[in-house]
């Protein structure tokens, strides 16, 4: 068994993306690149009015995402495995549900210029969790209703995650269940992920995590 020396942690908003990219990378002893939504100026503004303020945010995003990711080939001695919280080809997620049809032109240009110095990792882990435990996390988070994504935001980008991994291809995909969230990210659980990104994988690949409450997948239809 090899380990990929590149792995990418996906899901929606409120996941635990992060935290399971953490966890990870302690299991592996791997380098960990994390996004930082903080530094992005607009993005208070942008939960009060998406509308005037998509357009900056996800170009900020983007360009944030390329500079972290460009320094990705160069690998120290120390750390040759490398884990982050996000998926480049994520931007034409966000991009798609919040831009206007002039501003999605534009931006797909600017993506395509930029996705072609951004290597592609060896294997992508995409967390899924129904719409109703991703709400609750979100709530949790930000009480203040202006403060972060609405349901209706975070219905609307499950449902377009949902479909993106679907129809997603470019790199092998392991999609877990984490719904519950304990039970994933405890060290049985992380191990296993670990065991199962080791072995040779082509295609899409489902683990559920080992929990006393088995809940199912959200599958997009």
């Amino acid at each position: 068994m090899e380990t990929p020396s590149y792995l990418a942690v996906e899901g929606v908003i409120s996941v635990g993306k992060t935290e399971f990219a953490r966890r990870l990378a302690g299991q592996l002893d791997a380098k960990l690149v994390l996004e930082d939504p903080d530094s992005n100026p607009f993005l208070h503004d942008f939960y009060q009015d998406m509308r005037r303020y998509a357009f900056p945010t996800e170009v900020c995003f983007l360009l944030q995402r390329h500079k972290q990711l460009l320094a990705l080939p160069q690998r120290d001695l120390f750390h040759q495995i490398t884990v982050s919280d996000y998926l480049f080809a994520r931007n034409r997620i966000f991009a798609n549900l919040t831009l206007d049809e002039s501003e999605l032109k534009l931006y797909e240009n600017l993506l395509a210029v930029l996705e072609k110095d951004i290597p592609k990792p060896d294997v992508v882990i995409y967390l899924q969790a129904s719409t109703d435990q991703l709400i609750e996390r979100a709530a949790r988070r930000s009480p203040a209703l202006d403060q972060g994504p609405t349901p209706d935001y975070i219905r609307t980008l499950n449902e377009m995650y949902n479909r993106f991994f679907l129809h997603y291809w470019e790199t092998p995909l392991l999609i877990v269940n984490a719904n519950e969230f304990d039970a994933l990210c405890s060290e049985t659980n992380v191990r296993t992920v670990v065991d199962l990104i080791q072995q040779p994988r082509f295609g899409t690949e489902y683990y559920i995590p080992q929990s006393r409450d088995h809940s199912t997948l959200e599958l997009p239809s």
